[in-house]
């Protein structure tokens, strides 16, 4: 395994460890990032379910010419989640920002999904 994997999961491990000990109950926001699109979901870990999920892949994306992997889409990407998420009921989540650093397209979905109405 090279060091920059291993330094990865590390940190993934960190995050996650620190959100269990403050989460009260409350989902997860969860972010993948790959080199292309983004990726957002809204996880109960008690139940072990996604309660609203989106992404730059998806058909109304698409529609509005937000796709790929730049800030635009991370800021559409965050309002649909929020839009989803408080249409079914969930307004206080906790940010698992996983291993990926608090900037650039993280931080623009983090701020749309608080916009759209979600607290974290």
């Amino acid at each position: 395994m090279s060091k920059l994997k291993i330094t990865n999961a590390r940190r993934k491990q960190r995050v996650r460890l620190s959100l269990r000990r403050t989460a009260n109950g409350r989902p997860r926001l969860s972010i993948f990032r790959s080199s292309k699109h983004i990726y957002a979901q809204v996880i109960d870990d008690l139940k072990g379910e996604t309660l609203a999920s989106a992404s730059s892949l998806e058909k109304a994306m698409r529609e509005t010419g937000k796709t790929g992997a730049d800030v635009d889409a991370a800021q559409a990407v965050g309002k649909l989640l929020a839009e989803r998420a408080v249409k079914n009921g969930v307004k206080e989540v906790v940010f698992d920002r996983g291993q990926y650093l608090y900037h650039g397209r993280v931080k623009a979905l983090a701020d749309a999904a608080r916009e759209g109405g979600l607290s974290f």
